[in-house]
Formats: structure tokens, sequence, C-alpha cells
């Protein structure tokens, strides 16, 4: 496909190849040219034919090769469905939208939970690149369910750090990413903290980094339909997640309400959070 082409224009690209990451959790490649040449936190849209389009963050980006990946955790129809493709399929894909991490230098500190760590790890590429000192928390429920601690290491170098907790406490500390962060604040400084992962564990990150007076970047996942700021599907507090973010400064979201206390259904009524997880 000629780059001329808007990335806004649908693509119908090839399953190159699948690798099984976690139990639940599978990394879908393809060859796309924009997607390869997008930003850390960007996301695409993802279609799948007779069932859905959904909001996908790109957890690999190559643009020498063309290669990119999305990272995917099978929770419903959609996801079930990307984790049922094989190397040869098909499926639709627009983008990449949004705005992404601004890579910051000095000792910056990167925390993930679960499948928040997938726009986290080219961020870490690229901070290395910026000779930042990382030190990365993932948490996850589970030892099996931890994602991409190898590839941080190996992405972080010698001079990182990858620090993990579970719930169930069969890796690390056992508590949520947020215990450790709490831990960390007491012994350490950090010119910048990036964050992505169920946005009640984000207000936490939040409040511990205004408690703390070190600037954020946090990433969202909201419900969303067209990706393109006009569904008004993904609205928090008067922000559109799919133009004004995802990626939003702790400074903005620090001004809304409803950041980490409720969200949106399909049809946009308000609900609190299921699941408190921080």
């Amino acid at each position: 496909m000629s780059i001329h082409h808007p990335p806004s224009r649908p693509r119908i690209l090839k399953v190159k190849k699948i690798e099984r990451e976690t139990p639940s959790v599978k990394s879908i490649y393809f060859e796309d040219i924009f997607c390869s040449n997008a930003e850390p936190g960007q996301f695409v849209m993802v279609w799948m034919p007779r069932v859905d389009e959904i909001p996908m963050s790109l957890s690999y980006m190559n643009p020498e090769e063309g290669v990119s990946a999305i990272t995917v955790k099978n929770v419903g129809d959609a996801t079930a469905a990307i984790h049922q493709l094989k190397e040869g399929d098909l499926f639709g894909v627009r983008g990449p939208y949004g705005t992404s991490f601004k890579p910051v230098g000095g000792r910056t500190l990167i925390v993930g939970g679960g499948v928040g760590v997938v726009p986290l790890l080219p961020l870490a590429q690229k901070l290395r690149t910026g000779r930042s000192t990382v030190t990365a928390i993932v948490g996850a429920e589970s030892q099996t369910e931890l994602l991409f601690t190898r590839r941080l290491k190996e992405s972080l170098g010698v001079k990182g750090e990858v620090l993990t907790t579970t719930e169930d406490g069969t890796e690390g500390l056992k508590g949520y990413a947020t215990d450790l962060l709490r831990d960390l604040f007491e012994r350490e400084t950090y010119r910048q903290i990036y964050a992505c992962g169920p946005e009640p564990m984000l207000k936490k990150v939040l409040d511990l980094s205004l408690k703390h007076k070190v600037p954020t970047q946090l990433g969202l996942a909201r419900y969303m339909k067209c990706g393109i700021g006009v569904c008004g599907s993904c609205v928090i507090g008067g922000l559109r997640v799919c133009k004004d973010g995802p990626v939003f400064s702790g400074k903005t979201l620090a001004t809304v309400p409803e950041f980490g206390v409720a969200e949106r259904d399909a049809a946009g009524r308000v609900s609190p959070f299921r699941r408190q997880k921080i």
C-alpha cells in the first residue's frame, strides 16, 4: 500500500506470525507501513468481519522491516475471534490514532498492570535509546499472566530493572503494582512516570505521583466505537480518549472527577468500576 494513502483508510492485512505470550494473551504480527511507524502509546482499530471492531495498542513497531504487532487478551467476542486467527489469515486495521508517550531523559519509572504493559514495551525500547535509566514495575494476577518481563529486561539493558507483583504472590511482591510503587517512592526519586493498566490503578499512580511531585504520563483504555472522535463513547470529563488521548498527562487527568472512579458502557451509561484493581 502506498504511504500516500491516509492511515485512517481501512486496510486488509495478513497475519505474518503469532506468538503465545501467556495462557490468555497472544501477539499477532503483520506487515503495515503505517503501524510500523507509529509512536508508543498509539492504537489501531482492529476489525474482525462479522464480529466487531475494537481498539488495540501496538506492542511492536519495526519501521525498517515494516512489521508491527498487537498483543491481545482473550476477554470477549472480538478478542476471541482474534485469538482464532492463524498465520496467513486476514483481518482489518485502520490507524494508528491518538497521542503517544513522550520520552523524557533521566531516571524514569514504568508501571504496567495486566495488558497495560503492551504500549509500555515499545516505550521502554525508545527510552533506552534516549539513554534514560528505567525501572519497570509489571503487575498481574499470577506468575503465568505476567507479560513481557523478559523482553523488558532485554530492552532496558544492564542499567534497567524489572520488578514484578502478583495478586496471588506466585512471583515478586504479593499485591498490586501500586503497592510496589509506594515502596519505591519512599527511597527513590524519579523524573517521570509512565503508566498503563486498569483505570483505578492509574488513579492510584496519579495520587502517589502528585504526593511526591513527579510528573506522569498515563495511557487510558475506554470503551471506543469510532476511534476518530465522532461517537463520544470514550468521553471522560469532556475529553475524548481516542482524540485527546489515549496518553494524557497526570496534570490533565487530575482535573477530571470521573477518572478512576466510573466507567461508561456501550450505551454511554456511567457506572462505578466493578472491581477496584490498583
